[in-house]
């Protein structure tokens, strides 16, 4: 008849557990690369899309104005962006002058949301050069070469912080910083144009 069927020896059961455990192994890790490639989280880009001053007013030397702005953020993950401690900050002349916090909120995957800020700033005294009465730096339109007068420079920063959590298990740190500089006409308060 034949030989009786034996059954596996304890080496061959060890070896066969060795090479499945060593290929799941290999899977997991490949399975991991694909995940943190495809999903890799990015930071947010924030977009300015205007800057305004609707209440502009100087005197004695001291300048009051609102102020308004409106961005852009859009979140390139595909995971909701979940923003809490996110700021806007205005500086004039290295100090700052006005401050606002972003209320918490969530972005979509893949999505753009708009934003919109408006408040007052305080009175806070002008440099000298920018004052009405003294003769200081002056733009042209850059067209017909029609002088504008004396300018004033403020700096706002825009940061956004929050996280992505990918899989309701994977939770990174994204953070977006929009930093621009705004020329604004001291005559009338006009915005003359900004550069992020």
């Amino acid at each position: 008849m034949g030989k009786p069927h034996r059954p596996p020896s304890g080496r061959t059961n060890l070896a066969s557990c060795i090479v499945a455990t060593i290929f799941l192994i290999f899977v997991v890790i490949v399975i991991l690369i694909v995940f943190f490639t495809v999903f890799k989280p990015k930071d947010p880009k924030i977009t300015v899309n205007a800057v305004q001053l609707p209440t502009f007013s100087i005197a004695n030397g001291t300048v009051n104005f609102t102020f308004s702005q409106y961005v852009s953020v859009k979140n390139p993950n595909r995971a909701v962006f979940t923003h809490y401690d996110s700021t806007l900050q205005l500086l004039y002349s290295g100090s700052q002058v006005g401050f606002m916090f972003i209320p918490a909120g969530k972005i979509d995957a893949g999505r753009a949301q708009y934003m919109a800020a408006t408040f007052s700033v305080q009175s806070f005294p002008l440099s000298s050069a920018a004052e009405p009465e003294n003769v200081g730096p002056t733009i042209t339109d850059g067209l017909s070469g029609v002088r504008v007068g004396p300018t004033m420079e403020i700096e706002l920063r825009m940061k956004m912080a929050g996280r992505v959590r990918l899989l309701h298990f994977f939770a990174h740190h994204v953070e977006a910083k929009a930093d621009c500089r705004v020329a604004i006409a001291v005559s009338d308060g006009s915005v003359l144009g900004f550069h992020c």
